[in-house]
């Protein structure tokens, strides 16, 4: 009974602790909140914002839209290639970001398959497939983990202002007319953002590095496997188990006594 009662206590003191704790990258872009009764007691439902469609083309030529990028957690930013600025410190700090991150294989493909990067053109009418190209040879970017975006202006545009809302973040605010910021933007396999980081600040980066790894660890809510929230019962009814199969040897037992 001992050997039962230890490590299932353990766990609902875990539980608990765990369940209090908020290591997990918050949500920051609400469409709605759905308020309700379960169980008595008045509840929230948040219905996060979930990005737009895209419909870009990367260096390679090659359209991109959500569904090129299903189950994929996105770290995205916006630069054009003639900055002169900030752009190319951005570069290298994610081109830094980008190797710092593979499957752990020790040998073979060690390219990373679950996080994604996306650096969008906020200059499409020169930012061509050829000179993103140019851009990705520059920086040696690896095309298997990481797009240069151009296209539509508008669409780009409206990706960043009404979408990833970067005027709402960026501490400086951004010019509607021509998006320049310096943030990075964490976004998971839901299409919701979960952070802006400065990508020219080293610490800010920890921050999106330690970010990061806490999402790859997140369960999909979607996704529930058939064990979600039975934990608690499958133990009430294991411990029952075995306290039942106790009684029927200590009655069998008994009885040879007797007999």
């Amino acid at each position: 009974m001992l050997a039962i009662l230890l490590p299932l206590g353990a766990y609902f003191i875990v539980k608990g602790k765990s369940e209090k704790a908020t290591i997990m990258p918050r949500h920051y872009l609400v469409d709605t909140v759905i308020n309700g009764v379960k169980n008595g007691k008045t509840v929230s439902d948040t219905i996060w914002h979930k990005l737009g469609d895209l419909n870009l083309v990367n260096q390679d030529g090659k359209p991109v839209t959500w569904d090129s990028l299903r189950g994929k957690i996105i770290i995205a930013d916006f630069f054009f290639t003639h900055c002169p600025t900030i752009c190319p410190g951005m570069t290298m700090n994610m081109k830094r970001l980008a190797e710092s991150i593979h499957n752990g294989q020790r040998v073979g493909d060690r390219t990373n398959k679950l996080v994604h990067f996306l650096s969008f053109s906020v200059d499409p009418e020169r930012d061509s497939v050829e000179r993103l190209k140019y851009w990705a040879d520059r920086f040696q970017v690896n095309p298997e983990q990481w797009w240069l975006l151009s296209g539509d202006k508008k669409q780009i545009y409206n990706f960043a202002l009404n979408e990833v809302r970067l005027g709402l973040q960026d501490g400086e605010g951004v010019d509607s007319n021509f998006v320049h910021s310096d943030r990075f933007i964490l976004i998971d396999s839901n299409r919701h953002v979960r952070g802006y980081y400065n990508g020219l600040d080293s610490e800010s980066l920890s921050k999106l590095s330690e970010d990061l790894v806490f999402l790859t660890l997140e369960k999909d809510p979607n996704k529930k496997s058939f064990f979600a929230g039975k934990l608690e019962l499958i133990a009430v009814v294991f411990l029952i188990a075995i306290f039942a199969v106790g009684l029927l040897i200590y009655f069998l037992r008994k009885n040879n006594e007797h007999a």
